[in-house]
């Protein structure tokens, strides 16, 4: 081997980078393991005692030391599956955006194609290019993006902007620009609150052109908490605000109203009393205060008073703001009134007629104008602190520019004067509303009080410093995993890969004696070159990523196998060791095959890295980032090995003596049984085809449907159906759940309220799970029902959504994925082996395997131990299988190749059996070692991935049977007869 003193050095310095980058990693944890036992079992006071030694040196290399953050900045970063906490993708309106730029025109074409574009957005369309669509069905010429009551508005003129001369396809790409600026300014907003929170290695990024961002906070436990950081807008206003009295005839005269449409419904609840109650007295003759005969004030819980009209329960808040749009309610408000604004408070806890604590908002009504608009935007506000107020309570403290400060001198200056009261309004909820007592406040400074406590302070002034998003951000997919979760996931998968690697290292040495301890010693150098690139360049480790390392140990002999097994034929042919070892890593040899194999393999992991989102791109990754590496250490590190015995001793053996004779004299005759394979897998399609479509279909999960996942451990074991009907019953909507691994563990899955978006309905969504199973939990509160911490066993382990807009684009992605994988797979072995009738029985033998899996999962999904979802594991595992199928099929139409070119004799048939037959120790040695790993990783890897490794293991089991009785009989059957009686009279001349 030339050049062998380069690669020794490059080999050694590589090891060398690699065992630096990982050294922070053990240093990393071994700084945490102090710190949890500092802290017990407070995650409080181990986080503390992590933020403290942020700056003090705990790695000393004698020549540098490093401190705690440098450290942790630089260890192999762990994804949320292992570390626990939560994920999320944003998805940010750009609809929200249009009207912005538009002004909120009121134009009905530019309305009316808003909403076309929502109705009808598909997956993988961006809604911008919908709106730009439905525009143009809409409009049909007649009016222009450019219009003056469109785009062509005050804000968009100017340089850079628009006029109204501009056509459509000239406003499109300035408007385009203008949301991409939107995005990016939303995208800045999120990172500084995130950076702000205190996450360990918060991961934020745009994807694509979508309009959405992923976030990412490792170690986040307040799942409520991060959900509102997040998904808040951030829009502060001033508004002033109606009295009670001002506005209590509207109440009064709106309950009479009310009477005569609605459905009376005997309550129980007293009617508020003071100043309603004054005003109910005033109105006697015409209202009759017979409890179960207000439609509106039946509903109100306490009285009000000041800006306050009442409070009401949160969940009959949606029946209040329908009564308060209705027009003939609206006609009732006095003449300065119609623009009021009706809006809630923050929930607050109040007592009832008995004196029990219930939750409650608070009713206001804001004085609007006809724009809408507050009398100050929170634009003024420079700068937000949480502090506390005079009574010792936490609050928000603001101090305002120059023009804000005018402007709220004004503002407190005539609440003074009429004694009334200015509300401080935050994404569309009152969050207080004082009166001002000492006269207009100078200075631009004002503070802002509440039900607060320290968290949620520090958040607001979190957001308010950051700034608000320039539109509305809805969570449209997140997950949430607990730390014990992932704890257990990382044992599983450190004990599937122990024992995969050690399984994998014994059979190379019982099959092939001394070289397989030479592949083993390249094997345990590829671990450490792979672990020690993805510490490098900052990439995340996953479950299915530890999945795609303990196949890259399957994978990793595959080279060294291939190689082998042409040095056994090379000796078998009489050449001496040197030359065998010469040839089987030549081109003509072992490099062609192991070229084409990886090739293909490389092509299907590059697509799922491209279609793939979180976890799926880390498999993909990591399976790519092995590829590289085994074939470095296959090809050229086992190769110093063995030259080096070579050099020496010269007694390395390809085989021991129980595996010489193995497969040397194998001459069976696949090309003869093609009739009953076509069968078999003819029967095997067609069941597989109507299992698919016509009779059990796929249980497709909620990546492909859209819905709420969410990992419950209960005390005991439980009935799956029973909670499944209390669930249904609960929700008003059918709600699955399966026994999840042991009995006491379930998975709970609904489409509930799933195309809504938001943060209020994710919390009526957790709340509705926990008050359905609160008697399976006595003495579990809501918080340690829903969110995660240290040491958690039972509650919600383990929350994910998937909103109805992803999962379209999920579902597309999947299919574009998979067909992506075959067409680009022909085209390559089109142009490697120059004809298609190679590339037409690869593809004959991967569309098999995938329809023979996919029957599987059809068939069996209702009766398995394990769940069997089609999701994106599911898709991974299929682009896996074609890769690896890829492998075998390659291999054996290389050596059809080689012997075509070379002087085998026989019939066309007869060349293709013996390439088969020859290469047959090859193929069932590879799929023998994924088939051990698989199994290991299927018994020990968790439950979490058993359905996407079933998928593979039976993938590579059928994978290797079409590449033997599919793929080659297909190539058989299209080579025309010319071409056959040309090859054959080629060879039996020669």
């Amino acid at each position: 081997m030339q050049n062998k003193g380069l690669i020794k050095f490059f080999a050694i310095l590589f090891a060398l980078v690699s065992i630096y980058q990982l050294s922070f990693t053990f240093v990393a944890n071994n700084v945490k393991e102090e710190a949890k036992a500092f802290a017990g079992d407070n995650p409080d006071k181990e986080l503390k005692y992590l933020d403290s030694i942020g700056k003090v040196k705990v790695f000393d290399l004698g020549f540098t030391d490093f401190t705690y953050n440098e450290v942790k900045n630089k260890q192999l970063n762990k994804g949320l599956d292992l570390e626990g906490g939560i994920n999320v993708i944003l998805q940010i309106s750009i609809k929200d955006v249009l009207k912005g730029l538009a002004n909120n025109s009121k134009n009905p074409v530019f309305n009316k194609s808003l909403a076309d574009a929502s109705a009808n957005l598909e997956g993988n369309k961006t809604y911008l290019n919908k709106f730009f669509e439905a525009f143009d069905a809409n409009s049909k010429g007649s009016v222009k993006l450019a219009s003056p009551d469109i785009f062509a508005n005050r804000s968009l003129q100017g340089e850079g902007g628009i006029d109204f001369q501009m056509s459509d396809a000239q406003a499109q790409k300035v408007i385009k620009r203008k949301v991409d600026e939107s995005v990016e300014s939303a995208f800045k907003v999120l990172r500084e609150r995130i950076d702000k929170f205190g996450v360990t290695q918060p991961n934020v990024q745009k994807l694509g052109e979508t309009g959405r961002i992923l976030v990412e906070l490792p170690g986040a436990k307040d799942v409520d908490r991060i959900k509102k950081l997040l998904g808040g807008k951030a829009q502060l206003e001033f508004w002033e605000t109606f009295k009670i009295e001002e506005i209590g005839n509207f109440l009064v005269a709106t309950n009479e109203a009310l009477k005569k449409t609605e459905i009376k419904k005997t309550e129980t609840k007293a009617v508020a009393k003071d100043s309603l109650n004054a005003l109910l007295t005033d109105a006697k003759d015409s209202l009759d205060t017979k409890k179960g005969n207000n439609p509106l004030f039946d509903k109100m819980l306490g009285q009000g008073g000041g800006p306050v009209l009442g409070y009401f329960a949160p969940k009959d808040t949606a029946v209040i703001n329908e009564y308060f749009k209705r027009p003939e309610i609206r006609i009732l408000l006095a003449a300065d009134q119609h623009n009021a604004k009706f809006v809630w408070s923050k929930p607050t806890t109040t007592k009832d007629a008995k004196g029990k604590d219930i939750e409650a908002v608070e009713l206001y009504a804001l004085k609007g104008n006809r724009d809408n608009a507050p009398a100050m935007s929170g634009g003024v506000v420079t700068d937000a602190k949480d502090t506390f107020d005079q009574l010792g309570k936490p609050a928000v403290s603001m101090q305002m520019n120059s023009q804000g400060a005018k402007i709220w001198e004004e503002l407190t200056g005539r609440a003074f004067s009429q004694k009334s009261y200015i509300a401080i309004v935050l994404d569309n909820v009152v969050y207080s509303a004082p009166g001002v007592t000492s006269g207009p406040i100078a200075g631009g400074r004002s503070e802002i009080t509440g039900s607060f406590d320290v968290a949620e302070t520090k958040d607001l002034a979190n957001v308010l410093n950051a700034g608000k998003l320039p539109a509305s951000a809805d969570i449209i997919q997140s997950t949430v995993v607990g730390p014990s979760l992932g704890q257990a996931a990382i044992d599983a998968g450190t004990i599937s890969s122990v024992l995969g690697f050690l399984l994998v290292c014994l059979w190379m040495v019982f099959y092939y004696g001394k070289a397989g301890w030479y592949a083993n010693l390249a094997l345990l150098l590829n671990l450490l070159f792979l672990f020690g690139i993805m510490a490098s360049f900052g990439f995340v480790l996953t479950l299915p990523g530890i999945a795609g390392i303990v196949l890259t140990l399957g994978t990793a002999v595959d080279a060294n196998i291939i190689i082998f097994e042409r040095a056994k034929e090379e000796l078998r042919e009489g050449k001496s060791l040197s030359e065998a070892v010469t040839a089987s890593y030549g081109w003509h040899g072992a490099m062609r095959s192991i070229i084409d194999a990886n090739v293909t393999h490389v092509l299907t992991g590059a697509i799922l890295f491209i279609f793939g989102t979180g976890p799926i791109k880390g498999f993909a990754l990591t399976l790519l980032i092995g590829i590289v590496t085994s074939l470095f250490t296959s090809i050229f590190i086992a190769r110093i090995f063995i030259d080096r015995n070579i050099a020496g001793k010269g007694d390395l053996t390809f085989s021991t003596n129980i595996t010489k004779n193995w497969f040397t004299n194998f001459h069976y005759d696949f090309i003869k049984v093609k009739k009953f394979t076509y069968i078999f897998s003819s029967i095997v399609t067609v069941v597989s085809l109507v299992s698919i479509f016509f009779v059990n279909g796929l249980d497709e999960g909620v990546d492909f449907v859209g819905g709420r996942t969410f990992q419950v451990k209960f005390e005991k074991p439980v009935d799956a159906t029973v909670i499944s009907d209390e669930l249904s019953a609960a929700f008003g909507t059918p709600v699955e759940a399966k026994i999840l691994g042991d009995d006491d563990q379930l998975k709970i899955t609904t489409k509930y309220k799933i195309k809504e978006d938001g943060v209020a309905v994710d919390e009526e969504v957790n709340q509705k799970l926990y008050n359905a199973l609160a008697k399976y939990f006595p003495n579990v509160s809501y918080e340690k029902f829903t969110n995660t911490y240290d040491g958690k066993k039972i509650g919600v382990l383990q929350a994910s959504k998937v909103g109805a807009s992803i999962s379209e684009d999920i579902k597309t992605n999947s299919y574009w994925a998979v067909l992506g994988a075959m067409a680009v797979i022909f085209l390559y072995l089109m142009v490697s082996f120059r004809k298609w009738q190679y590339s037409l029985g690869a593809i004959a033998a991967v569309a098999h395997d995938v329809i023979f899996v996919l029957g599987i999962y059809s068939l069996c999904y209702k009766f398995m131990p394990f769940h069997m979802e089609m999701d994106q594991h599911f898709i991974a595992a299929i682009l896996t299988v074609i890769g690896y199928s890829m492998n075998d099929t390659v291999i054996v139409f290389d050596r059809v190749r080689e012997f075509i070119i070379g002087n085998r004799k026989g019939s066309f048939e007869d060349i293709v059996n013996a390439s088969i037959n020859t290469t047959l120790s090859r193929t069932l040695n590879t799929s023998l070692m994924m088939i051990i790993v698989l199994l290991t990783m299927f018994i020990f890897g968790g439950e979490s991935i058993r359905g996407f490794i079933f998928a593979m293991l039976i993938g590579i089991i059928v994978g290797t049977y079409s590449s033997l009785f599919i793929a080659t009989p297909v190539l058989v059957d299209t080579i025309s007869s010319d071409e056959k009686h040309t090859i054959e009279d080629k060879h039996n001349k020669a």
